[in-house]
């Protein structure tokens, strides 16, 4: 067998590493499980799994939420599906794709999977660099990816930054704006992001079921652009690539106010909780608006992660900017925390 030469450069990814017993904060998942709602849907439908899925019912709940029109959606196994819809639309050899460095991966998969050249512009303070990324573009950029917030460094783009970003980009060029960690944003100046892909046919915006909604077992993400784009992606989607119980678990997870409202509130106790720990430890750590924090330990990170992971918590060993002493973090409950900051300190040596 010979593997196509673009396979070659392609690294699996490596997902967070979970041990029986464990408090998992690897992966950015929601601390409070699945929506209560998602599990009654669930419940209310088992014994209908013998029938084909069916997409439809979906998009017209996010259609009403969104008071846009079905064609302006598409619903992947995951947002991550999405990615390969994009890049088998728009990308192939001869082509190139923008993003940043120290950003999601997957970008990069999708446009290698499908021949295209990744290329990434310089952070700045580890911030996605709009300017450096317009310096990228060439007559061959065909897709620009934007994570807001960033994983895994949890910072955010504005929408000043944003308005002066897009009247940049040409319209041949797709902006994919990954919002996974939207529905946890408080910050008042981020992106009203919908109402741009109201506006532009080049802009879409994609969000998932995995993070706040607590279903990122069952696979269920969706995009929003012009009806344009998303007839494009569905030419490259495959039939029932979303199967029937995550799709009447999104349905239940959408009416699920209450629990939403908890899961935001409890990301900004814990959040406020770890960074006051990390100030007084004087750890260096990056402000997030997201679910997790990065921050900077003075060791190295497999190792911490292994003595981390045997004593009781997985965290994610994540080398950024040439640091090896990064771990990114899940916040989770607050029990979660205490544990995860008692054993920290004992790891440092900084108990009190």
């Amino acid at each position: 067998m010979v593997l196509r030469k673009n396979l070659e450069k392609i690294k699996p990814y490596i997902a967070g590493r979970l041990k029986e017993g464990a408090v998992k904060l690897a992966s950015n998942e929601n601390s409070l499980g699945p929506s209560p709602k998602a599990l009654q849907n669930i419940k209310n439908f088992i014994d209908k799994i013998y029938l084909y899925p069916d997409s439809n019912c979906v998009a017209q709940k996010l259609s009403k939420k969104y008071n846009i029109t079905e064609d302006m959606l598409i619903l992947g196994n995951g947002s991550d599906e999405i990615f390969l819809f994009i890049a088998g639309a728009y990308l192939e050899q001869g082509l190139n794709a923008v993003t940043s460095e120290w950003t999601f991966p997957e970008y990069t998969f999708a446009t290698t999977l499908f021949g295209g050249e990744m290329k990434y512009a310089r952070m700045t303070d580890l911030r996605f660099d709009l300017h450096n990324i317009l310096r990228l573009l060439d007559e061959n950029t065909r897709c620009i990816f934007i994570a807001n917030p960033n994983n895994p460094t949890g910072n955010y783009i504005t929408q000043a930054e944003f308005n002066h970003f897009i009247g940049n980009v040409p319209d041949y060029m797709l902006i994919v704006i990954d919002e996974a960690y939207f529905e946890y944003v408080t910050e008042v100046d981020f992106p009203d992001t919908l109402s741009l892909v109201k506006e532009r046919e080049n802009i879409l915006l994609l969000r998932t079921f995995s993070k706040i909604y607590g279903l990122a077992g069952l696979r269920i993400g969706y995009g929003i652009g012009s009806p344009k784009v998303i007839s494009d992606l569905h030419k490259t989607k495959e039939p029932f690539n979303v199967n029937s119980i995550a799709q009447i678990a999104a349905l239940g997870a959408l009416d699920d106010h209450e629990f939403i409202k908890k899961s935001i509130e409890l990301n900004n106790s814990g959040r406020k909780y770890l960074y006051d720990e990390f100030n007084k430890m004087n750890l260096q750590y990056w402000k997030s608006a997201a679910n997790f924090i990065l921050l900077r330990i003075g060791m190295n990170n497999m190792e911490a992660f292994k003595i981390l992971m045997d004593r009781g918590v997985t965290i994610r060993a994540l080398p950024v900017a040439g640091y090896t002493d990064t771990i990114r973090v899940t916040i989770g409950t607050m029990e979660q925390n205490k544990l995860f900051i008692c054993l920290l300190k004992e790891l440092l040596g900084k108990q009190e």
